[in-house]
């Protein structure tokens, strides 16, 4: 019963922060140490994202079968190519190479290394500023239908960072897109739409480790916290895209400073083990 509370309250947070750009990977790691639960692993933190990316899913339903339609049609149909959906689709698939192939790459890195908490408190400060910098200097000249094949592949490498726990996979991203002129609601929907194949990629690849390897849950309180983050997550895009249309990143920027500070004083003081 303990572990099902564990993953319910772990479920909450994964929903509250996957679409923030505050890095959900960390809270996970840093939150359960806080608690005293110890780490939740690799394995738990990618399946239970699942939720959260089903909630894209089924919020970009009629975006994603608009996307999927026309990039099939365009293979058949060359007249179509040159169609904003067709090259949409083109560039989430490229644009999703780089995580996956450094995620394969980096396996080990990324479940062990990675994963210590000096590490993520750092990247939580460093791209906070980052994402502050480029938001407050970047120029919001581009919507969603003018992106660009290099910039497609820009916001990918950028989202490729995220395989450090701390970066945040929407921070990336989005610091990218305001880097490249994008307005903040095109930078935004492009990073929901760039982390499926991704994140539901890493979910299903670390479904094997569930039973054992570096998962302290079982099956049952796996699932009850998938769940969970998919019911907080889909509230969670619906906010955060009615915020982003008119403000600012700030609150965010300073959030993931203090986080990361009140981690490294932490550990310095022994409160926390890396």
């Amino acid at each position: 019963m303990w572990e099902l509370l564990q993953a319910v309250v772990l479920g909450i947070v994964q929903g509250l922060t996957e679409f923030l750009p505050i890095s959900s990977s960390a809270h996970l790691r840093i939150f359960p140490e806080v608690f005293g639960w110890g780490d939740p692993g690799a394995a738990f933190t990618a399946v239970i994202q699942i939720g959260t990316e089903l909630a894209v899913l089924i919020y970009f339903r009629e975006d994603i079968w608009r996307i999927a339609s026309m990039w099939v049609r365009s293979l058949l149909k060359p007249e179509l190519r040159g169609h904003i959906d067709a090259r949409m689709g083109w560039f989430i698939i490229i644009g999703s190479l780089p995580i996956v192939v450094l995620g394969i790459l980096l396996k080990d890195l990324i479940e062990r290394d990675f994963r210590n908490l000096w590490i993520i408190a750092t990247t939580l400060i460093v791209m906070g500023v980052v994402l502050g910098v480029a938001d407050r200097f970047g120029r919001t000249e581009k919507e969603i239908r003018q992106m660009t094949l290099r910039d497609a592949v820009l916001m990918g490498a950028a989202q490729a960072m995220a395989l450090v726990p701390g970066v945040s996979r929407s921070g990336a991203t989005l610091s990218m897109g305001r880097a490249l002129g994008y307005d903040r609601e095109a930078a935004t929907r492009y990073a929901f739409l760039l982390a499926i194949p991704a994140v539901v990629g890493a979910g299903l690849f670390e479904l094997k480790e569930i039973p054992g390897g570096d998962n302290p849950y079982g099956w049952g309180p796996t699932l009850v916290g998938t769940v969970v983050s998919f019911v907080v997550g889909y509230a969670a895009i619906a906010w955060l895209l009615r915020y982003v249309s008119t403000r600012s990143y700030t609150p965010f920027v300073l959030y993931r400073v203090a986080l990361g500070i009140a981690t490294l004083v932490l550990l310095a003081t022994g409160v926390l083990v890396a």
